[in-house]
Order: C-alpha cells, then structure tokens, then sequence
C-alpha cells in the first residue's frame, strides 16, 4: 500500500470515528461552555446577571448592524400582481421596517424615559406585554430589562377568567397594550376593573408612540446599575412566560437570568446564530422558543432578528427573502403547513440555510429540507420551565427525527443529568417503582419513559428549578425525588421520549391532560371547567385526539348533557360559552353527547377516549359534532375526507 493510500485510508477512518463519535462538535461545544459560563457566573455574583448588560454591549459592538427587521403588513394591501408564470408577487403586501442596533438602543432608552417618567414604572414592578410580534414587543420588553422591571408575556388570545387569572398571579401592576391585539382585553376589562382594581390597563397608540421613540426630542434614560434589581443572581426571574398545565389555568413559569443566557451563548452556538444571521420568527414571542431561542441569542452576537407579525404559510418564503433570513424558526405544524402550501417562486429564492425549532415529524423532516432547500434542521426537545434543553443539529441523513444529538463525551456527561424511566406497564400515565426497592427503572432502548432532569442541589431546588411563579404546589408537582437514590430530585418533564441505540432521543408523546393544538398548549382540565360554565351538561372529559394530516391533537369533547335539554340546545349553549371564555385554539373541535362512567377508584378513565375512532366511531353507528360555520354540526364521512385532506378547516 502506497503512502498516499495510507493516509487515504486513515483520512476515512477518522472521518467515520468522527461521524459515529462527534467528538469534535463536543469538544468545541465544552470548550464554549466553560469560556462563557465561568466568567457570567462571575459577573452574576457581582450583580449582573441580567441579560440587559450583554445586550448593551452587543449595541455598542455592532452599532451600524441591522438588529430588526419587520415585514409590516400593509392595512389595505393592493390585489397581487401575477409574474409571467402566473404566480402572486407578494412583496407589495408588506412595508419592510428596519432598525440599527444604534437606532434600536436609543429607542429602547427613549422608552425606558417615558416608561419611568409618564407611567411610574419601577425595578419592584412585575409589567403585562400584550403584544403581537413586532417592534413594540421588543422595545418594551429590553426598556423593562433596562429599568429592571420583570416582563410577564401574556398571550394575546386569553381573556376572561384565564386571563384575570394571570395577572392576579404574577401581581402584574400594568399591562401594555398593543392595538392590534387588544379584543380580548378589552372584553375582560370590566372583569379585570371589578376584580383587580390596581392594575392599570394601557392602551398603546403604537404610530404615535413610535414617533417620539425617534425623535431625539425625547429624553433618554439608562437605569443607573445599582437600581437594575443588582440583588438578583443567575436563579432569579428575568420574565415570566405563561404554559398550559393540568390545574386548569395558565401557570406563570419563571424562566432564569441563567437559562437566558444558556440559550443565548450556548443554543445559538450550535445552532450556528453569528453577527451575519438574520433569524426570522413567526412563533409568538410570548412563547419561549421566539423569545428566548430568536431573539436573545441573535442580539448577544449582533445578528438580526427578523420578526413576521402573523404566521402565514403563503407569505412566509415571500417574508424570509425580503428580510434576508438565514434562519427560520419553526413548530411541527408550521412545517407541515408549509409543506402543503402552493408552490411559489420565493419557495426557493431565499438564503434560509437552518431551520431550527420543535416538534418537526420523522415523515416530513427530510421532504421539507429538500422542498425548501434547507440545509439544516436544528430540533430541540424544551419546556418553558425546564432547567436545560436538548438539541440536534442535523445534516445529510443520520439522526432525522431526534431531539437530541450529541457526540459520546456530552452523551456520557448527560447520562447523569437527563434519563428515561420506565413506566406502569398497566397505566402509561404512572412511573414504574421497583416493588423491592421503591426506586425508578431506567427505561430499555426505544422503551418510551419519562424524561427527567437532575436538580444538582436538592436541598436548594431553586436554584436548579425555579418552577411557576407563585404557585408552589404546581411547582413542587414537577418535582420527583428519591428516584435512584434516597433524598436525590428530579424535574418531571411529563413527557414520552425514547432512545436508541445510538443514544439519539425521540419525542414520543405528552403524559397527563395537556396535549398540543395550534402550536399551543391546551389544557384539558380548564376546557372541561368551562364547559361545566355552560350550565349545559353534568360532566365532560376532555383528551386531544389525532387528526391524519394536521400536527399535535384535536380538542375532544366527551358530554354527559342535562335530562332536561335538547341536543341542538346543548351544543348551542356550549358553542356560544366556549367562543367567550376560550381561546380559539382551545374550542372543543369535536363534541360526542354520552354517558361518562368512572372506574372503581372514582377516576374517568380518559385512554379510551384518546383512540375515538373518527368519524363514526369503531361501528360506524356513533354520532360525532364539529365546529363548523359558527356552530357545531354531525360530522359526516363527507366532512371527514375533507378535514384529513386539509380542504375543510379545524
């Protein structure tokens, strides 16, 4: 064998170590994190641990970079143009704004004066952002950061009880109201005046606004450092970010000055987000994944976050090339909706290499990087108030459909802090105890288990677990100890994955009563409360049910009705009560009108109703109700065809 041959030879062999092994990504992974997670926890014991501070310095840095950019849509946009193959030109449906980090930093202390000097806002006050995606979110929320005030990010679509439920929790003493947003507010406003008399509801006249924010006429103010909340530590509240859960009203989850900036140094690492991105987001940045996974990571480095207003499967490409993106973000769903969207030139006239979020299906994964040129997929496994995050960065072929990719000395790290137990063979809800020991089973390979995460300190879970804001029992539920060992804890992520052989990690499934719709968390428990409000039935149960073709679960409702009214008098009673005290996407999709029986111990047993045979059930002699035109009509085989092939909308 010749010289050339050897190292030919040898060239290969590394390359197929490396391949199976990923040691040089792991290396410069834990290379990243001990240069910049050593000197933040250096910074945050000496009173710094906001996020503020690196964004200033990011504004001093890259002063001339675009840091936003926003496709704003036009009011009354002109009728597309046809090309000359006959597609829509929808570059005329948007105004492109654009903003420096120069221009972006001195708005933000334009309104940091205005906040502190016309609506007293101070570093002890927990502030409401009702906004949609735009500038005025971003501005709101740095000039919040600057003044030291915690931002608590309300979902726009919320009103009624879970809506005055919220800011009772997190004690919010003003609320900024975006214009564009401001219905379910202003429905609530009564209910929020007669039960929360302090707080005080702005409505936000954005365009005027915004012309003082531009005008050096207006005075600007940086927080002196001594009074930007220095008692806080890398554990302390940098904003709250509302989920979903099994108590039946939106939980306040307190994400962390650390994990802001794990996920601004650390995810935006490998998911390659550097000072020439353009990371564009149409996922709402009241969620964690655009706020902190967008928008943080791409302002520490001086990049640009591009922010559409509204997901818009037919505009979305249209958007990504006006802006320049580099970087998308997705759900599952948005990918599929993408997927199913018309073919369009600017499908393919983009720059996206990497598209990164959660929830991307194994069947598509590879169809939607070929379709739209992509790259990358950068999937991740998250929860708002889970201590860390799970990520794969995939290229070519291998590791499709993981959440977690990592080489083995990260593996062998994370052995010790992420695992999957075994569960109740007979209960799939319900962890699996040794009945010797009464400690947890690691899960087998492609076993699916729960996952947990590591509290390094369980005498001080703080620390590792901040939890939900004001609710310490919520908190203490996600909570697991003695699990391998006595006095050790775990946080519970309630969710299913599983791992292979090569220590990918898979998303299986969600555990307990919150199942996934529209790219939101519904919980069951607070749909079946308020259709209990309708005064229409005796009790409901409440599961999400699969639909070929559409991402997450369905809302399913099972009703036991009242003797008393007639089934057209029902279904109208709940329609017209959901449509007031529900979100959109947490409205039952489909009603079925039954007796519900409970089991010896007092529980519904909802598995059944998780695999309902749609749209007739198993016999085909079941009557199922839908939402359809305002109200709920019997769901024909007809229907049905048209829901799975996307041409009848749930």
């Amino acid at each position: 064998m010749s010289g050339l041959e050897i190292a030919a030879a040898v060239a290969l062999g590394s390359q197929l170590l490396e391949a199976k092994w990923l040691l040089k990504d792991d290396l410069l992974l834990i290379n990243k994190v001990l240069t910049s997670a050593l000197p933040y926890l250096w910074k945050s014991n000496r009173g710094k641990a906001s996020y503020w501070y690196y964004f200033e310095q990011s504004c001093f840095k890259n002063g001339k970079n675009k840091a936003l950019a926003f496709p704003r849509p036009k009011k009354s946009p002109p009728t597309p143009k046809l090309d000359e193959n006959g597609y829509p030109i929808l570059d005329d449906q948007f105004e492109l704004e654009d903003y420096t980090y120069k221009e972006l930093y001195e708005m933000v202390l334009r309104f940091s004066y205005i906040l502190k000097n016309e609506y007293g806002v101070t570093s002890k006050q927990t502030i409401g952002v009702d906004c949609m995606n735009k500038p005025l979110f971003v501005v709101l929320w740095l000039a919040l950061w600057n003044i030291g005030a915690l931002p608590a990010f309300l979902n726009f679509n919320t009103k009624d009880k879970p809506l005055v439920h919220c800011l009772k929790i997190a004690n919010v003493s003003q609320v900024f109201i975006d214009p564009d947003c401001d219905g379910p507010i202003r429905d609530t406003q009564a209910k929020i005046n007669e039960e929360l008399p302090h707080v005080k509801l702005n409505y936000i006249d954005e365009f005027g606004l915004f012309n003082r924010l531009k005008s050096k006429s207006t005075p600007k103010y940086r927080a002196k450092d001594e009074t930007r909340r220095p008692q806080d530590t890398d554990s302390s509240a940098c904003a709250l970010i509302y989920t979903s859960g099994t108590t039946g009203l939106p939980k306040a989850g307190i994400m962390s000055w650390r994990k802001a900036f794990m996920a601004s140094v650390f995810f935006g690492f490998i998911m390659k987000v550097e000072s020439n991105s353009n990371v564009l987001t149409a996922m709402p940045l009241y969620h964690s994944t655009a706020a902190m996974l967008g928008l943080c990571p791409t302002l520490l480095v001086g990049g640009c976050v591009s922010i559409s207003q509204k997901f818009s499967a037919t505009s979305f490409w249209t958007q990504a090339r006006l802006c320049g993106a580099t970087h998308i973000q997705y759900v599952g769903e948005v990918c599929r909706y993408l997927l199913n969207s018309k073919p369009h030139p600017d499908h393919l006239n983009h720059n996206v290499k990497i598209a990164y979020g959660n929830g991307l299906r194994k069947d598509i994964w590879l169809e939607f990087k070929k379709r739209f040129h992509i790259e990358a997929i950068g999937e991740f496994y998250a929860a708002t108030e889970s201590p860390i995050a799970t990520t794969n960065l995939q290229y070519g072929e291998y590791g499709v459909g993981a959440c977690r990719k990592y080489g083995s000395l990260i593996n062998l790290l994370l052995s010790t802090q992420q695992v999957l137990i075994k569960m109740d063979p007979e209960d799939e809800n319900e962890i699996y105890r040794d009945p010797k020991s009464g400690f947890c089973k690691v899960a087998d390979y492609n076993q699916p288990g729960e996952l947990l995460m590591k509290i390094l300190n369980p005498k001080d879970v703080e620390k590792s677990f901040q939890g939900y804001y004001g609710n310490k029992s919520a908190t203490n539920e996600k909570i697991l100890t003695n699990v391998f060992s006595q006095g050790d804890a775990w946080y519970r992520t309630g969710d299913l994955l599983k791992m292979d052989q090569d220590d990918l990690l898979y998303f299986v499934d969600r555990l307990g009563d919150t199942f996934r719709w529209k790219s939101e968390n519904v919980s069951a428990t607070e749909v079946e409360n308020e259709l209990m409000g309708s005064k229409a039935i005796k009790q409901s149960v409440v599961v999400g049910v699969k639909v070929p073709n559409h991402e997450g679960r369905a809302c399913f409702a099972v009703i036991e009705p009242k003797d008393e009214l007639e089934y057209k008098d029902i279904l109208k009673m709940i329609h017209d009560h959901v449509q007031v005290s529900l979100p959109n996407y947490a409205q039952p999709c489909f009603i079925k009108i039954a007796n519900i029986e409970a089991s010896h111990n007092h529980k519904v047993p909802k598995n059944q109703f998780k695999k309902q045979k749609l749209p007739k059930g198993d016999n085909n002699d079941e009557v199922i109700y839908w939402l359809k035109d305002g109200g709920y009509e019997e769901l024909s085989h007809d229907d049905w065809n048209l829901i799975c092939n996307g041409k009848a909308k749930l």
